[in-house]
């Protein structure tokens, strides 16, 4: 299993829930979920196959929201 946490400027549920629809048509096998209550509101992948990181922070920032990984 491949994780990758990114922090984002997401605030809203109904946004987070949206983004997470959207990155479910790229990556449909992928578990993906928001932690809005942490201070860096954390974007949580995980999945079986490669974690495209790049496109990933591409179609949030069309949304209008920065993501950028947080290294461990």
């Amino acid at each position: 299993m491949i994780v990758e946490v990114f922090k984002t400027n997401v605030t809203d549920n109904e946004v987070a829930d949206k983004i997470i629809s959207d990155l479910s048509l790229i990556m449909p096998e992928s578990r993906i979920n928001f932690d809005l209550t942490d201070c860096d509101k954390i974007l949580r992948i995980e999945s079986t196959t490669h974690i495209h990181i790049e496109s990933i922070s591409e179609r949030i920032s069309n949304w209008g929201y920065v993501c950028e990984v947080l290294e461990p």
